[in-house]
């Protein structure tokens, strides 16, 4: 079902049914600086760009351009220098939401965490222990 929203780009409002995050209009927009920008990245010469490069040139926000790598539109295997910030570090990663550093960090915790888990539960174990004395009569 669709919602009433806010354009976070103009302020408008519109129908937001999932697909778009902003008005028709704002989409139109976009649509054009995309257009723009892929042209100028197809240029031979400019598929190393960097992004501040490609700001400076055609004069489309980064955040436009991070959406766009992070959608899926502008490939990193085709444009190496393109990604987007790492939620965690804000270093530019090309796939999920952190960086293989932030990535491997995370899994480093992890493994340390379920190590104590498990020594924490090997030490109440051995700490209730059941002892059966036997009268003697």
């Amino acid at each position: 079902m669709a919602e009433i929203k806010d354009c976070p780009s103009c302020g408008n409002f519109f129908n937001f049914t999932g697909i778009r995050d902003v008005c028709a209009n704002c989409a139109k927009d976009e649509e054009k600086q995309y257009e723009e920008v892929y042209r100028f990245l197809r240029r031979r010469e400019n598929r190393a760009a960097t992004i501040e490069r490609i700001v400076e040139v055609t004069g489309v926000t980064e955040t436009l351009l991070h959406k766009w790598v992070r959608k899926g539109r502008l490939q990193p295997a085709l444009f190496p220098n393109l990604g987007y910030p790492c939620d965690n570090c804000g270093k530019l990663t090309a796939k999920g939401k952190l960086c293989e550093t932030c990535t491997a960090e995370l899994k480093s915790e992890l493994r340390t965490f379920d190590a104590a888990q498990e020594f924490r539960e090997a030490v109440t174990k051995n700490d209730t222990g059941t002892y059966l004395a036997e009268k003697k009569l």
